[in-house]
């Protein structure tokens, strides 16, 4: 998709009104970013984070801004924090943040900060774009290169009181924190789909391609239960903190167990063809590979682990790593 093209559908997208998590229609939800990213995933990645942000802003009782499209920059690099700082009336941000999909096509972004206190920015990009530069040169992969995913530079970008959202350590805190971790899981799955949808277009049919697609066949199946059974579970008790957090990361491993199990398949059953020479499906597997790197893998299980035995009253919880619907390296 052209970069003007993008951003019109974007614009658009941005229009449209989807479930909030927790309201009574979180499978719809989930339903939704998997078919987006079926279609394409540089452009869910952009579509799950805006509608994450909208999510998180309802949450803490504010409104989006009309015809705005928004991003979440929360990757947290130890040493490499943005630091928030009292100027008189207003507010200072300033240093460097990684991962921020989105740079020059996004019109606002809701940003972790740290310094007096770790809070979330809403900060518009539009009107500080002489106080935030964009560096592109560390992006090395093809895979989500239209998503413009950049380090930015903020040099004493002005932000009000109004800016900061939710009390200091609300972002993390808060259950729809987790409920929002679905959302890439819904992409991942969504773009395994597409792989899946390829192969049947295939008229390869020897006794080895046909079992390597019934097996991706049912890995699509089990995705799409994984991740209706949490929307229906999200809605049932949306307030609870750790059963979030047990069900994410759940769902999270189960989606990328299985997404994993299709980029396996796929070239065992049709050889290098489809990598080598069909552009659009090597972007695909390309992308699908790299985005399920937000998932923090054994990490993640440790998390999940501790929290399950620490629920039982069996062990001690630790605290969540700092994962991010929009991070890539979430």
């Amino acid at each position: 998709m052209l970069i003007d093209d993008q951003v019109e559908a974007l614009r658009s997208l941005a229009r449209e009104k989807i479930p909030l998590p927790g309201a009574g229609s979180t499978a719809e939800r989930h339903r939704r970013l998997f078919e987006i990213g079926r279609i394409d995933l540089s452009f869910a990645r952009l579509a799950e984070a805006h509608w994450d942000a909208v999510a998180i802003l309802a949450e803490g009782g504010y409104e989006a801004r009309a015809d705005c499209i928004y991003g979440v920059w929360a990757s947290e690099r130890p040493g490499q924090q943005l630091t928030l700082t009292r100027r008189e009336e207003s507010f200072r941000v300033n240093g460097l943040k990684a991962f921020c999909s989105g740079a020059g096509l996004i019109d606002r972004a809701l940003v972790t900060v740290g310094g007096i206190e770790q809070r979330l920015v809403d900060i518009d990009l539009r009107r500080n774009s002489d106080f935030i530069q964009f560096d592109r040169s560390a992006w090395k992969t093809n895979a989500f290169r239209e998503t413009r995913t950049d380090t930015a530079t903020f040099d004493q970008v002005k932000v009000s009181a109004a800016d900061l959202i939710g009390e200091p350590g609300w972002y993390l805190q808060r259950p729809g924190f987790w409920h929002g971790a679905c959302g890439p899981a819904a992409c991942w799955a969504g773009g395994a789909a597409a792989l899946v949808d390829y192969a049947e277009r295939q008229p390869r049919e020897d006794p080895h391609t046909i079992a390597h697609l019934g097996a991706m066949h049912a890995s699509i199946w089990a995705v799409l239960s994984y991740l209706d059974s949490a929307g229906h579970q999200i809605d049932a008790c949306p307030q609870t903190h750790d059963k979030a957090l047990i069900r994410a990361l759940t769902v999270r491993h189960l989606v990328e167990q299985a997404c994993t199990d299709v980029l396996r398949r796929l070239p065992r059953a049709y050889g290098p063809h489809p990598l080598a020479m069909d552009e659009d499906i090597a972007r695909r597997y390309q992308e699908l590979d790299l985005y399920l790197r937000q998932s923090h893998a054994e990490r993640d299980l440790e998390t999940l682990g501790r929290t399950v035995l620490a629920s039982l009253g069996l062990g001690k919880g630790i605290q969540a790593t700092c994962h991010t619907p929009a991070d890539v390296n979430r």
